[in-house]
């Protein structure tokens, strides 16, 4: 399997890539997260239980049972590609 190939099995799947650039800004709740996205939650759920997994992100506790997500080093290495897909699409496709 080619390295992209490997990254995308991580990051290729719907929403991965979103949750990480919201993560980028720094932790979130995971409420946050399925407001300003609008995942469905169970969507949500399980993309965060996969980057986890992956070592991309980890959980933080709070008080009263709530979550918050915040990247790991992994996951912040993520950055410059988040950026370059998104001059990407801003060059080639224009404005969304």
């Amino acid at each position: 399997m080619s390295d992209l190939a490997t990254a995308l099995e991580i990051v290729g799947p719907r929403w991965a890539l979103l949750i990480v650039e919201r993560l980028l800004d720094g932790p979130q709740r995971y409420g946050d997260l399925q407001r300003e996205l609008g995942t469905p939650t169970n969507m949500l759920a399980t993309r965060l239980r996969e980057l986890e997994a992956a070592g991309v992100l980890y959980r933080l506790p709070l008080k009263h049972n709530t979550r918050a997500y915040a990247l790991t080093e992994r996951g912040l290495a993520l950055r410059a590609a988040i950026t370059a897909l998104g001059r990407w699409a801003a060059d080639e496709i224009g404005p969304s």
